[in-house]
């Protein structure tokens, strides 16, 4: 079995199709889907989704880029659900800021406020986080480091900054996506191996990212199969199969699925 850990089956362009999104996933062996919460807009047809398969769970938290909009009392009703796993997707993202010097200051404070705050929920929850890093390792370190609770969490789309694997040793999972399979992901090939075996997850971020060979389609869960096949490929001297090791793992992390 594998689950993917990370795909938007919220998203609208699955609106048409979802059941035979599942449908395929499911030919190719992968059996869990979470949704990771970014937009609250599209929070109610993530739940809905959930209770329509068994299959679906789902997080709850914001986007980097839609901080402006976090309401952690719209959010809260959402987090005693029985098929919410955990928070995020939250975190830095400094890869769009604007290009005024204040603006960009107060762009990075709302940021990491928001980041703060909902990883000081998680650790309320006592449930993991969901983490988008882009373009901001070193303050994402160092919130992680000072605020993150022993519940961890998953480094969504590792973006290959070593500094960051020093997280694996409070209890962070790194999610390895189509990236994996691009061309130019030299960075992420060579970092890879020094990955802990235990702490690798796969994830495709569905409808984005779509692996080689199908690079400029959407993206869906049944390409965890693609992703995987390049994990072995990369992987030295592992005694269990890759979809082994990170079903495993997802299910260390996220409790609830079963």
């Amino acid at each position: 079995m594998i689950i993917d850990t990370h795909c938007h089956l919220d998203d609208k362009r699955y609106n048409d199709d979802i059941d035979e999104v599942i449908a395929r996933a499911k030919e190719n062996g992968v059996e869990r889907f979470i949704i990771p919460g970014a937009d609250p807009l599209t929070l109610k047809r993530a739940v809905e989704l959930s209770e329509e398969y068994s299959e679906i769970y789902f997080a709850v938290g914001v986007h980097p880029y839609d901080a402006q909009n976090y309401d952690r009392a719209f959010l809260e009703p959402f987090v005693t659900h029985p098929k919410c796993v955990a928070i995020g997707e939250c975190g830095l993202d400094y890869y769009r800021l604007p290009e005024c010097d204040e603006e960009i200051e107060n762009e990075k404070r709302l940021q990491k406020e928001v980041f703060i705050d909902q990883i000081k929920w998680a650790k309320e929850l006592n449930i993991p986080l969901i983490v988008h890093i882009r373009e901001s390792s070193a303050d994402s370190l160092e919130i992680l480091e000072e605020y993150a609770g022993e519940e961890g969490g998953v480094l969504h789309c590792y973006n290959a900054d070593e500094s960051l694997l020093k997280l694996s040793s409070k209890n962070f999972y790194y999610g390895i996506g189509g990236v994996l399979t691009f061309k130019n992901a030299k960075k992420l090939i060579n970092v890879y191996p020094k990955i802990p075996k235990d702490r690798l997850l796969i994830e495709t971020d569905a409808p984005y990212l779509t692996p080689h060979p199908h690079r400029g389609k959407r993206n869906e869960p049944a390409y965890c199969q693609l992703v995987g096949t390049k994990m072995t490929e990369l992987s030295d001297s592992i005694e269990d199969s890759i979809d082994f090791i990170t079903t495993n793992n997802a299910k260390k992390l996220f409790k609830k699925i079963t």
